[in-house]
């Protein structure tokens, strides 16, 4: 299940996406529009600036961008960083411990079509299409 964080960053990404890329968007615009808190949203915004999807600036004229063309970031990539994993299962996630009933599960196999199916979808649309789309598109 993808929880509000990662809901969040990808509406977070998608409103700044539909804005000028010239110029930095104010956290409280942002806030304001997508009806999120600010604290909650500093966390995320902490998060994707770090890992590079945006750029931050402080001060008089500051807020946030995106570093890439919103063509360039998939919905997928977003997620993941925001949500840490897409695996449906612990056993499928990146590092998990070797599963000692590994070579005789028979569900093993729905899980790991299921894992390519989620990552396919979610890695096949780009943030510029979710901006066309418009921000109601975004839960």
């Amino acid at each position: 299940m993808i929880s509000t964080k990662g809901r969040y960053a990808l509406r977070v990404m998608v409103d700044l996406a539909s804005q000028d890329a010239g110029h930095f968007v104010p956290l409280d615009e942002i806030a304001e529009r997508q009806g999120i808190s600010k604290k909650y949203l500093e966390i995320i915004l902490k998060t994707l600036v770090e890992k590079k999807l945006l750029k931050g600036m402080r001060g008089k004229g500051g807020g946030y961008r995106l570093t890439r063309r919103p063509e360039e970031y998939t919905a997928g990539e977003i997620l993941e960083l925001a949500e840490g994993t897409l695996a449906s299962v612990a056993c499928l996630r990146a590092g998990a411990e070797p599963c000692e009933r590994r070579e005789r599960c028979s569900t093993l196999p729905m899980w790991e079509r299921f894992d390519r199916m989620v990552h396919d979808f979610f890695y096949g649309i780009t943030l510029a299409e979710l901006a066309a789309e418009g921000t109601d598109a975004v839960p």
